[in-house]
Order: C-alpha cells, then sequence, then structure tokens
C-alpha cells in the first residue's frame, strides 16, 4: 500500500516542478542582450588604454544584471559593421520583449552634422574620407530601431578629442541626437554634452564608465534616475568640466538590477535635455531661491537644461561654478542651433546659424554646406502659388478624377448658371449647343423687347439657367446677344476656376 502512496507523491512533485519551469517570470520574459565594443588598438593613432578596461567593465556589470553579452573589441570597419549585423539578427530573433544594450568606448567624430563610431583600422587624409571609413551613428540606431523590441540602450564613451591631423576643421564633440525623432523605445547617453569632449580619466577607467559601473548596480533604480546620478558624479570629478547627457523616448520602465515592472515610466521621468522645456527660467528661479549653491547646482545638473543653467547663473552669479556653468549653456544653445540647421538642410537656416555663431568651431562646416544647398530654390512664383496645382498627386486614371470643387458666384445677388447636360453626338434633327459664340445670322421674325433699366439684377441674368439655348443661340435682338455672352462668358469662368 506505501508504494502507490510514494509513486503518488513523486508523481505529484514532479508535475509541480515542470509547472514552475513552464511558468514564465518576469525575469525569463524579459530577454537582455548587449553588445560592448571597445576600440583601444588604433593603428594610426595613439591608443586608448581606457576603452578597453571600460568595455570589459561593463561587459561584467551587464552579465550580472541578466544581459547575454556579445564582447567585440578593437574592430576593424567591416568587423564592425558585422557585428551590428549579427547582434540585430540576435535581437530580431529574441522577440518583441527584448532589451537591447550597446556600449561603446573609443573615438567618435562628427563630419557635416553625421555622427560617426571610429574603427580602429580608420585613416582619413581628408573630411570626406570618414563617411567611407566610419561606421554612421543613425546606421545603429535606425538598425536596431527597425526591430521590435522593448526598449534599445545606447551608451556611447566616444566624445573624446580628435587625434586624426587632417581632420583639423571638424566640430569639437558629438552632434546632438533626439530619439523622439526615431522610434520610440530608445535611450541614448553620450559621455558629455553635445559639442564637448570627454576626459580618458587617469584611473583604470574614463569618469563616466567609472561612475556608471558604481551607480548601475544600485538596486530599483529607474534608468532615468541612474544616469541622472552619473551626470551628477562625472560633473563632481571633473570638477564641471565633463557633464553627461541623455535623450530618452522610453516607453515602459527600466532598471538594471531589480524587476522591471514594464509599465510606462512615471510622467516626466524621460523628460531629458531636449523635451524638458516646460519649466521656464522663472520656474528654476522659484525652486532654486534661497537653497545653498552646492545643492541648487547639484539639481541643475540632473535637470541638465538651458533654463535651469540660466536661473542658476541668475541667483548664483558669484558662485565659483557659475562660469563653467555659463560655458555649458552657451555651447549647449549653439548646439541646438546646430542641429535647427542641419535637420532644415537650407540656405537659410545655414545663413540663420551663421549669423549668430560665425566664430564658432562649426563655422566653416556650416560654409560648406551653405555652398551645397545655395542654388536650390523651392519658392513658388507668386502667381503659380495663389493657384496650388498637384501635379505629382495628380489621378492618372479618369475614374478616380475628383470632381471639380464648387464655385461661389462672384456677386452673390445673382444666381449661378446651372448648364443644362446636352448630348456630345446630337442626331442631325437636334440643335447642338456649343460653348463658342454662333456666327451672326439673318434677323428673323422673331422680336426680343428690351427691359426698362431697373435697379438689382437684369432679369435676363436670372433666366439663364432655363434660357441658355435661346440666349445664346437666338439672342441676337436688342441686347440679346451682350447679355448671353456676359452671363455664358463670367459666370462659366468661374465654375471652371
Amino acid at each position: 500500500m506505501r508504494r502507490p502512496v510514494l509513486c503518488n507523491l513523486i508523481l505529484a512533485s514532479g508535475l509541480l516542478a515542470l509547472t514552475q519551469l513552464m511558468t514564465p517570470t518576469d525575469a525569463a520574459a524579459e530577454a537582455r542582450l548587449a553588445l560592448v565594443i571597445g576600440q583601444s588598438a588604433y593603428r594610426t593613432v595613439p591608443e586608448l588604454p581606457n576603452a578597453a578596461n571600460d568595455a570589459k567593465g561593463m561587459a561584467e556589470l551587464l552579465g550580472n544584471a541578466g544581459f547575454t553579452v556579445t564582447a567585440a573589441p578593437n574592430l576593424a570597419q567591416n568587423e564592425m559593421r558585422q557585428a551590428i549585423s549579427d547582434f540585430a539578427g540576435k535581437v530580431g530573433a529574441a522577440g518583441a520583449d527584448t532589451v537591447a544594450l550597446v556600449f561603446y568606448a573609443g573615438h567618435g567624430l562628427q563630419i557635416d552634422g553625421e555622427n560617426y563610431l571610429v574603427p580602429v583600422d580608420l585613416d582619413p587624409k581628408r573630411e570626406a574620407d570618414i563617411p567611407l571609413q566610419g561606421v554612421r551613428l543613425n546606421d545603429l540606431l535606425n538598425t536596431l530601431g527597425a526591430l521590435p523590441t522593448r526598449a534599445r540602450i545606447f551608451m556611447l564613451d566616444a566624445c573624446r578629442n580628435n587625434p586624426f591631423p587632417a581632420l583639423s576643421g571638424a566640430g569639437h564633440g558629438l552632434a546632438i541626437v533626439d530619439t523622439k525623432a526615431g522610434a520610440p523605445g530608445s535611450f541614448i547617453s553620450y559621455s558629455t554634452s553635445p559639442g564637448a569632449e570627454a576626459e580618458d580619466g587617469n584611473g583604470i577607467d574614463s569618469p563616466y564608465t567609472t561612475a556608471a559601473l558604481t551607480v548601475a548596480k544600485q538596486p530599483n533604480i529607474p534608468i532615468e534616475e541612474v544616469f541622472k546620478r552619473i551626470r551628477i558624479a562625472v560633473a563632481q570629478s571633473t570638477d564641471g568640466r565633463q557633464i553627461p547627457w541623455e535623450s530618452s523616448s522610453l516607453t515602459t520602465d527600466f532598471k538594471f538590477f531589480g524587476e522591471s515592472s514594464g509599465q510606462p515610466p512615471a510622467p516626466g521621468a524621460n523628460s531629458m535635455a531636449l523635451a524638458s522645456a516646460s519649466r521656464s527660467v522663472a520656474d528654476w528661479r522659484k525652486d532654486l531661491q534661497g537653497k545653498d549653491a552646492k545643492v541648487a547646482y547639484d539639481l541643475v545638473i540632473a535637470d541638465d537644461t538651458v533654463e535651469a543653467y540660466q536661473a542658476y547663473i541668475e541667483l548664483y552669479a558669484q558662485d565659483v561654478r557659475t562660469p563653467r556653468l555659463r560655458t555649458v549653456m552657451e555651447r549647449r544653445r549653439q548646439m541646438l542651433a546646430w542641429d535647427r540647421a542641419v535637420a532644415i538642410n537650407t540656405r537659410a537656416s545655414y545663413e540663420t546659424y551663421l549669423a549668430n555663431w560665425d566664430n564658432s568651431d562649426l563655422a566653416a562646416t556650416a560654409r560648406r554646406l551653405l555652398l551645397r544647398v545655395q542654388n536650390r530654390n523651392y519658392a513658388l512664383p507668386v502667381a503659380a502659388a495663389a493657384v496650388p496645382v498637384a501635379v505629382a498627386m495628380a489621378p492618372t486614371c479618369p475614374c478616380s478624377a475628383p470632381p471639380p470643387p464648387a464655385s461661389t458666384p462672384i456677386n452673390p445677388t445673382v444666381a449661378p448658371i446651372i448648364k443644362r447636360r446636352v448630348d456630345d453626338t446630337p442626331p442631325p434633327s437636334k440643335r447642338k449647343v456649343v460653348d463658342t459664340p454662333p456666327k451672326r445670322k439673318p434677323p428673323t421674325d422673331e422680336v426680343v423687347e428690351r427691359a426698362p433699366p431697373q435697379q438689382g439684377p437684369p432679369p435676363a441674368a436670372i433666366m439663364q439657367g432655363i434660357g441658355i439655348g435661346v440666349g445664346i443661340g437666338m439672342g441676337m435682338g436688342m441686347g440679346g446677344r451682350g447679355g448671353g455672352e456676359m452671363g455664358h462668358g463670367d459666370y462659366g469662368r468661374s465654375n471652371r476656376y
């Protein structure tokens, strides 16, 4: 009797264990994949030893955070493109409930408003070589942005100084990338502000990665708060010389350590540098009024907006941190103006930028781009603009042609002419009505009496809808032809146009 009971207990335990294995948990449901690129062994410029250390440290951190990490150090151009393609394949196969993260440590360049990751075999002789030898950041963003994922996170420790002598005319730092301009669900972090250069650091890691390795491992902190704390830590360690920057279009919550809820982030949590203009300078002055300068400084650094910096500068004009923040604020304004100029990409946009920033490091690039577009002229002539004609979108099939729009009579007191539908192929006995005035015929016995002058519209104009045939074909008497031509010509033209 004991054997069946024991067998039943074993069977029940096995079924329970199998059920638990088959029931997905939150951690198992969310796939986490990471690509970590560390570019240290450059072939034509000095090595970046800290980039290799940064990549190793981040690979270990992300592995502990539940990511399946693909390490890809010291990639040439073709190798980098292949690594991105292979990683995209893994992300696509993992399904829509996937968090994809890319960490890049190495050199980055801005050429003509575009950001490029730098392969170790890059050897430019001129700026025009960068699009041929580099890897566009937008290609990486767009490749992963085309895949259904829960979140895409990009961490770029790539704003170090430009080491290539042939690129002396290139702008400093990287250009702004607004994640809200692409597919939603992305988060991008730079190791420093747009247009600024990051420090390589005196230790084994850069200031940015050092802060990330410390802050990101703290449990149950949303990603937006993690990078605010990273920004404050980096600003403190570099005495304000380096201030990380980020932009977010995330639609769900994410934590490096601790369960992510999968719910939308709290309102305002993802309002980064480009999206938090809702708080004015006056609002920030009220918030900072009466606070200690150090406390106020940390608040505006965490927010990282022009409005916050402006309020601090006004309230703490004598503080030792104010000159540094004024430099950061002016550079941010300049980079926002540059971002608008490149996005619009017209002669007027570049001329506007040069009118305000003619002596900036991006002025030479702005002039070069201005030469490319200065012969463009998209403005329509005044006469043509008054009557727009949809040429490219015009229907090519008569059956799909839209009906002509109804027109309003010029004189609202006179009823518009209603033309009778006339058969295009009338029998011989049927008189054909044409739009052109008929030839003059010999007088007939018909007598048309002219009505006495009166105020208001003439009766002939009111009767046009009924007697158009008579008005055109037979109205040859006293004033009949003139009235017919006026009614048919003027209102007919009004109906067509």
